[in-house]
């Protein structure tokens, strides 16, 4: 067989071992089987961490320590204790008290005297139950309305704030009121808060005394306008009045404050007297005569 005849058998053999339906493949299918594959750059992504990190640290507040707990002295946890107390409506045991509270109110002995001891703190032996103390003690409408008259009739009525303390439902209750006629109410300028309650003598009917004044005098009442300080000099002055002038404290005199009088030089006693030598000093010198010497 010719070196020709070989090569030709050799190709046949070839096709025969290949697969005929690789030979319908598409050209990129082939390039991208054969070619290696490169991975796509990947995009570095913004680092949101440190943005948030800084946000979190501008709304710290470092003026003000953070809230750690009942702390661990004696006169902390009966703060919290009591407060906790004076929220809660209707007694509790101190047990009860000590887990809600986190306080050893129960197992530690000088925190259970100090807080059973307090003027506040109200022990029923019947129960064994503690309850706070408010400076009132009502829990409906109508003697809410006995409290507020009591204290007008002494004279002042009652800041809003406490009776809340003793009862929450107090300020809806004390509106009701406000509304039927029964007490009259200072509010703050700012938000129109409830403020002070003070007991209404007299009520706006015939039988009480008191009659609603009629629409047009209101309206002519808050038509009148305050006079500005130039035209209510003038006006006095057309009347043939004077303003009075508010009169102030007395001038005090000045003090003045004299010369102190030079007290003169106190004289040292010395001592005239050598008492070693026997001569008197304050005597005058005498000499010695001849006839004293001789003899």
């Amino acid at each position: 067989m010719s070196a020709l005849a070989r090569e030709n058998a050799k190709f046949k053999a070839g096709l025969l071992r290949q697969n005929p339906t690789s030979w319908h493949s598409t050209g990129t299918a082939s390039t991208s089987s054969t070619a290696p594959s490169t991975p796509a750059p990947v995009k570095p992504e913004p680092d949101s961490s440190s943005g948030s990190k800084k946000k979190q640290k501008s709304n710290i507040v470092y003026s003000q320590p953070a809230d750690t707990g009942t702390g661990t002295n004696v006169n902390t946890q009966l703060v919290y204790a009591l407060d906790h107390l004076r929220s809660r409506e209707g007694p509790m045991s101190v047990r009860e008290l000590s887990l809600l509270t986190e306080t050893p109110v129960d197992s530690d002995p000088v925190l259970f005297a100090k807080f059973k001891s307090h003027d506040r703190v109200h022990f029923d032996p019947k129960t064994n139950l503690y309850s706070y103390k408010h400076d009132f003690n009502f829990r409906n409408k109508p003697a809410l309305l006995t409290e507020i008259q009591r204290h007008t009739r002494r004279g002042g009525g009652i800041p809003v704030r406490s009776l809340k303390e003793s009862w929450k439902e107090a300020p809806a209750a004390i509106e009701e009121l406000e509304k039927e006629g029964d007490v009259l109410v200072t509010r703050t300028a700012k938000d129109g808060t409830l403020k002070m309650v003070f007991y209404n003598e007299i009520k706006p009917n015939e039988d009480s005394g008191g009659v609603p004044v009629e629409q047009e005098f209101r309206d002519i009442w808050h038509s009148l306008k305050v006079p500005t300080d130039a035209d209510l000099l003038r006006e006095l002055a057309a009347e043939g009045l004077q303003v009075t002038a508010a009169q102030g404290a007395a001038p005090q005199k000045a003090q003045t404050k004299g010369k102190k009088k030079r007290s003169a030089p106190r004289q040292r006693q010395v001592r005239v007297t050598n008492n070693h030598l026997g001569i008197d000093l304050s005597q005058d010198y005498v000499p010695p005569t001849k006839s004293n010497s001789g003899s």
